[in-house]
């Protein structure tokens, strides 16, 4: 069976029926969990929604119509096959009618069994597929933030609630963690929404353009200004500026930017023209911005001006109900892209997904699963497991050792050898940037993150 790795129920209260088709079931690759009572099954724990529901009609206490009643009206949506005995059929036709997908007289076929399961999976992938691509249009529409787990629900829980005011917010978050998508929730959720979103990593920019990026500058304010340049904070002029790395911002330039936040006011490099807008800040960073102020690295009352409202957005290794989801998602957004049609991910693969590591969080992971799209020639995605096993905090087999063991570590390699290959060049033509098909901002932001350094890559 081509759909390894689904789970499927089965309730029989015949021990050889019921051991005979589990055992049918996991020689055709399925995962198979058994229960001999309606009554069993309620009373069991299921934390994980199964592809299909093989039940007996005639069972003892509860039967099988009951049953099926009774999961309706919980609202459990579990598509069930419904097995039976000739005298059984009337009953299985009124269960057929209200909602079960198919019967089966016994003795059934073996294949007849198999196919009819087939259809369930089938079934049940599409409907998963159709939700996680309609996901991003749930319940507040927060752009590509996918997930249903405790710790996401509150920070979205947050993210309404402020977005409608005009007040300054912070979030604060390991690397990868979807800073970006929740500033961008906040704005699209806030009167603003029709205005521009103007963002600006400050650790991308080097220092002495950073104030210029922030302020802009006029025609001949230094060497190079060859014509006036309208800085961030005009561009978002009734709208919302999104500073990220907000830590990166050095001490000399912090004073102005404190100014601006609290006064609404600045000048352009090379003018003493006051300039007046009307900006809503958002700014993000990884970094300890406490223990930056205790090492007088970062201003106290510039953090309290930023930290209106503070947002901290887990890390990805405390939301792992979270990893299944964004793994379809991104399989299925990806997919889409590069026109392949991947419709099942192996379940060995997809727990060694949920408990990895994930030290670059979100974006890590949809990296992976972006190489492992690219990887995958059928409709079963391809997930290198042995690389994931080798993360960072698991031992890497000695007969690895010396080579590419992480994704973190084959992307920093390919970074590293396309800036060689570009002689130091970022951007332009054969720029690395060019080379490995990103944008220059992407690929300064990839740098920062794996700690490439010019060292690395001049000579």
């Amino acid at each position: 069976m081509s759909k390894t790795g689904a789970l499927v129920y089965v309730v029989d209260d015949d021990p050889s029926a019921r051991e005979g088709v589990a055992g049918l079931l996991r020689s055709a690759g399925l995962i198979t969990k058994t229960f001999a009572s309606a009554e069993e099954f309620l009373a069991a724990a299921r934390p994980k929604m199964p592809s299909c529901l093989l039940l007996d009609v005639n069972l003892p206490g509860v039967n099988g119509l009951e049953l099926q009643q009774e999961l309706a009206k919980s609202d459990v949506q579990i598509p069930i096959i419904f097995l039976t005995g000739h005298g059984d059929i009337p009953m299985t036709v009124r269960a057929v009618k209200a909602g079960a997908v198919n019967f089966l007289t016994k003795p059934f076929d073996d294949e007849e069994l198999l196919n009819a399961i087939r259809q369930c999976i089938t079934t049940r992938e599409e409907e998963e597929r159709l939700y996680l691509e309609s996901e991003i249009n749930a319940e507040y529409n927060f752009e590509e933030i996918v997930g249903k787990s405790k710790a996401l629900r509150e920070v979205l829980e947050q993210v309404a609630i402020v977005a409608p005011t005009d007040s300054t917010v912070l979030l604060q978050g390991e690397t990868g963690t979807g800073k970006e998508l929740v500033a961008r929730a906040v704005h699209n959720l806030s009167s603003r929404k029709d205005r521009m979103f103007v963002r600006m990593n400050c650790a991308a920019i080097p220092s002495g353009l950073l104030e210029s990026e922030l302020f802009g500058h006029e025609k001949g304010a230094f060497t190079g200004a060859l014509m006036q340049k309208k800085g961030r904070f005009e561009l978002a002029d009734g709208g919302t500026l999104f500073l990220d790395e907000i830590g990166d911002i050095s001490m000399e330039l912090q004073p102005k930017l404190l100014r601006a936040l609290q006064e609404k006011e600045f000048e352009r490099l090379g003018s003493t023209r006051t300039i007046q807008v009307n900006v809503r800040i958002i700014a993000a960073t990884h970094r300890d911005i406490a223990a930056m102020i205790r090492e007088n690295k970062f201003r106290e009352d510039l953090f309290y001006r930023l930290n209106v409202f503070p947002v901290e957005i887990p890390p990805l290794r405390e939301r792992r109900e979270d990893v299944p989801l964004l793994v379809n998602y991104f399989v299925c957004k990806l997919s889409r892209r590069m026109g392949k049609k991947i419709k099942s991910i192996p379940s060995e693969a997809m727990e060694v997904l949920t408990n990895a590591s994930w030290p670059g969080n979100v974006r890590e992971l949809e990296n992976f699963i972006e190489r492992a799209v690219i990887l995958t020639e059928g409709s079963e995605l391809n997930v290198p497991v042995a690389e994931m096993k080798n993360q960072p905090n698991n031992p890497v087999p000695a007969s690895r050792t010396g080579s590419v063991s992480t994704f973190h570590d084959a992307e920093r390699q390919a970074i590293i050898d396309a800036l060689k290959a570009a002689s130091g060049r970022l951007a332009g033509a054969g720029g690395a940037a060019e080379r490995l098909g990103l944008a220059r901002t992407t690929l300064q932001n990839k740098m920062h993150r794996l700690g490439i350094t010019k060292a690395q890559y001049c000579a």
